[in-house]
């Protein structure tokens, strides 16, 4: 009765995570027990959390984006006022989160067009300049 030697058997490959498999940096697992544990819907897949991650870590990319486009010139933090001007600027985004109070963002300023100063047209002058 010969056994099989145990350095003929295969080794196993390292685990890797479901997050590691897509390139996200939201934990995915995670977000599936978050799904599971909420109750949203009786029933939930395995891979609902690997594309409820992915939808959260392109929102936040796009969110990043705008909201470093819009900010000053020379800024080097990114602040509520600069990613709440680039959420209500978006469309798409405004649609999203129009109802979201961001704190600390203020509100985007918008002057009326009768209060503003009316530019002034250039007009061609009635006088003629007369050489004596």
């Amino acid at each position: 009765m010969a056994t099989p030697k145990k350095s003929s058997q295969k080794k196993r490959a390292p685990a890797v995570k479901k997050a590691a498999k897509p390139g996200l940096a939201i934990p995915s697992g995670r977000i599936g027990s978050l799904l599971r544990r909420g109750r949203y819907a009786r029933r939930v897949s395995k891979t609902a959390g690997v594309f409820a991650a992915a939808v959260l870590s392109y929102l936040t990319a796009e969110l990043l984006e705008l909201s470093s486009k819009s900010m000053k010139k020379g800024a080097t933090r990114l602040t509520p006022r600069a990613v709440n001007l680039a959420v209500r600027a978006d469309d798409e985004l405004s649609a999203l989160l129009g109802n979201v109070t961001l704190s600390r963002g203020g509100v985007v300023g918008k002057v009326h067009e009768s209060l503003q100063k009316k530019k002034k047209g250039s007009k061609k002058s009635g006088k003629k300049t007369s050489k004596k």
